[in-house]
């Protein structure tokens, strides 16, 4: 048999103090002929860059799939998720709009400067599924 569970639920089972929950999504190009030198700022020095922001707690990069449902087309080549637990979304929007291409977090001119920035707030526990057999 197959259970869903709510992650949420466990957290609070558990004591913990919850607070609000966003995801950060970024997508993004790398300048033509410059992929591997966009990988590599992206992965070694930008997600370490972005999560000493405060309230940043987790990072991950994807690279679009070959396989897709429909033929496109598809804009962008990479995304971005970063995972933000705070009650001040708008501190670490306003720290990230301060820090970014400075010194403490410089930005690749590697990166195709258009991409699309989104913060979405949590709206649901995040469902899982076990197999209680």
């Amino acid at each position: 048999m197959t259970m869903w569970r709510r992650e949420g639920d466990m957290r609070a089972a558990m004591g913990e103090k919850t607070v609000p929950r966003y995801k950060l999504i970024v997508m993004t190009n790398a300048v033509e002929g410059r992929a591997d030198e966009f990988n590599h700022w992206y992965t070694n020095v930008h997600l370490a860059d972005f999560l000493k922001l405060p309230g940043v707690v987790g990072a991950q990069r994807f690279a679009r799939s070959e396989a897709q449902r429909s033929d496109g087309p598809f804009p962008w080549d990479y995304l971005a998720i970063y995972d933000c637990e705070t009650d001040n979304i708008e501190g670490v929007i306003a720290e990230l709009t301060a820090k970014a291409g400075t010194p403490e977090m410089p930005i690749s001119d590697a990166l195709v400067p258009e991409r699309f920035v989104c913060f979405f707030e949590e709206m649901t526990d995040r469902l899982t599924v076990s197999d209680k057999g």
